[in-house]
C-alpha cells in the first residue's frame, strides 16, 4: 500500500455513517462546523478554568499551565512524557515548567544515571490546584448526570472525536 492510498483511506469519509446520500457540501461544512467547534469548546474550557483558578486568587498560573498540572498529576514523570505522551509543544513544556517550578507549582530532579533527564511532579501547591480543578470536574459531571439524553450525547461525541483523532494521527503518520 502506497503514502498516496494511505492518505486517501485516511481523509475518506463514508457517507453511510453520516447519512445516506450526503453531498460534499454537507459533509465539508459539518466538517468546518466540528473543528471551529472544537476549537471555540476548549477556549472556552479554558475560560472555565481561568474563573476556577481566579476563584482561589491564584494569578501567576494561567489555564493551560493549570491543565498541565492536571495532566501530570499524582505521577513523576519525566518532561518528554509530557511532549510524547500528553501532546504538548516542546517549546510550551519548556517555558511552562520554568515558571511553575519558579511560582512552586512543580518540582523537578534530575535523574541519576543520565543528567539531561529531568523528572516532574507535583508540589503540595501544584497538587491543592489539581484537587480544586478536580472538584470543578466532579460538580460539572454532577450537574450533566441527570441528564439522560446529554449523557448519551456527550458518549456519542467522544466516539465521533476519537474516530476523528485516529483520522488525523494517520494523517500526520502517512502524510
Amino acid at each position: 500500500m502506497t503514502v498516496q492510498t494511505l492518505r486517501r483511506s485516511a481523509l475518506k469519509i463514508d457517507t453511510a455513517d453520516i447519512g445516506i446520500g450526503a453531498s460534499a457540501e454537507t459533509v465539508r461544512s459539518g466538517y468546518q462546523e466540528l473543528t471551529a467547534m472544537l476549537d471555540r469548546l476548549h477556549r472556552r474550557y479554558l475560560d472555565v478554568v481561568r474563573v476556577e483558578l481566579e476563584s482561589m486568587g491564584i494569578n501567576n498560573v494561567n489555564p493551560s499551565q493549570a491543565l498541565m498540572l492536571v495532566g501530570i498529576g499524582e505521577e513523576e514523570i519525566p518532561v518528554r512524557d509530557l511532549i510524547h505522551r500528553k501532546g504538548y509543544q516542546a517549546s510550551t513544556v519548556s517555558y511552562n515548567v520554568k515558571k511553575l517550578t519558579e511560582y512552586g507549582y512543580l518540582e523537578q530532579e534530575r535523574a541519576a544515571h543520565d543528567r539531561r533527564s529531568v523528572r516532574l511532579r507535583l508540589s503540595p501547591k501544584g497538587r491543592d490546584i489539581v484537587a480544586r480543578l478536580r472538584e470543578l470536574e466532579a460538580r460539572h459531571t454532577e450537574f450533566t448526570s441527570g441528564r439522560g439524553e446529554l449523557v448519551r450525547g456527550m458518549e456519542d461525541a467522544t466516539a465521533t472525536l476519537r474516530q476523528l483523532d485516529q483520522i488525523w494521527a494517520e494523517y500526520i503518520t502517512f502524510g
